[in-house]
């Protein structure tokens, strides 16, 4: 059995959180009983067991025929309370929206978590919308300006083994080609994502350095017919003087919790 931080491993509690992350992360692909039963190792009894008692919770949803299973509201209520409850997301907003009023193009707030970026804010272009909010969504971190400004704040041992997934033809898949950008970034002070993590979609991501190592970035997602030099330009300084912006607002003084992560 695994521990964490010197306490053993509650299986039971593990194995419902490994469902309720596997049913999340299939996203609109409902599963069926026998293929979460395999995929967790779990006897097909006791998979059953416990998805009945999610259901009557609300944390996992299932069709009118009861053979699919699918992730529950009890989830987006839980995230809502996680975006509400932060203070750094409540301190960046504001000024997400006041890149957004300048540039007129999408401005994300990540968080990294492992080997992926969770989004925790968006502020969509009004010229560019997306179908799908990114908010809760994840995206490899070595593929993403808001990625790549994070792991530039780490020392390259600390990169995730590869090789790496590809998202596009542009994706870096080595450590050693990412190794390679993330110098560039770290002498240039912030990441470009030129059509790696979305083809069409060029972005530029700024760490917030409130933490040490960096927890959070921000970028600027511009479709690639609408980047020209001197938008590039314009795009940079903006977000570079909204970075500073924030940072110079870290919340602080008594009362604040300041979480890992």
């Amino acid at each position: 059995m695994s521990e964490t931080g010197g306490v053993r491993e509650v299986k039971s509690a593990a194995r419902t959180v490994e469902l309720l992350e596997l049913l999340a992360a299939r996203g609109d692909r409902p599963a069926r009983l026998q293929e979460l039963a395999d995929e967790l190792a779990v006897p097909r009894s006791s998979m059953y067991a416990l998805l009945q008692t999610l259901i009557a919770r609300g944390w996992v949803r299932t069709d009118v025929t009861g053979s699919l299973y699918g992730i529950g509201i009890h989830a987006l209520l839980t995230g809502t309370s996680y975006l509400d409850s932060d203070p750094r997301v409540r301190l960046v907003r504001p000024y997400l929206d006041e890149a957004s009023d300048a540039l007129g193009e999408t401005i994300h707030m990540g968080r990294l978590d492992g080997r992926d970026v969770a989004y925790l804010a968006t502020r969509e272009s009004h010229e560019y919308l997306r179908t799908i909010s990114r908010v809760g969504r994840r995206l490899p971190a070595h593929a993403g300006a808001l990625g790549k400004a994070l792991l530039a704040e780490r020392p390259d041992g600390d990169l995730p083994d590869g090789p790496y997934q590809a998202l596009t033809p542009n994706s870096r898949t080595t450590p050693a080609a990412l190794a390679e950008d993330l110098a560039e970034v770290r002498a240039r002070g912030w990441s470009v994502d030129r059509e790696e993590g979305v083809t069409g979609i060029v972005g530029f991501g700024f760490a917030l350095r409130y933490d040490t190592p960096a927890q959070d970035a921000i970028s600027c997602s511009v479709p690639v017919a609408r980047l020209s030099a001197e938008h590039e330009d314009r795009i940079v300084a903006v977000m570079r003087e909204i970075r500073a912006k924030i940072e110079a607002t870290v919340p602080g003084g008594r009362g604040t919790v300041h979480w890992r992560r």
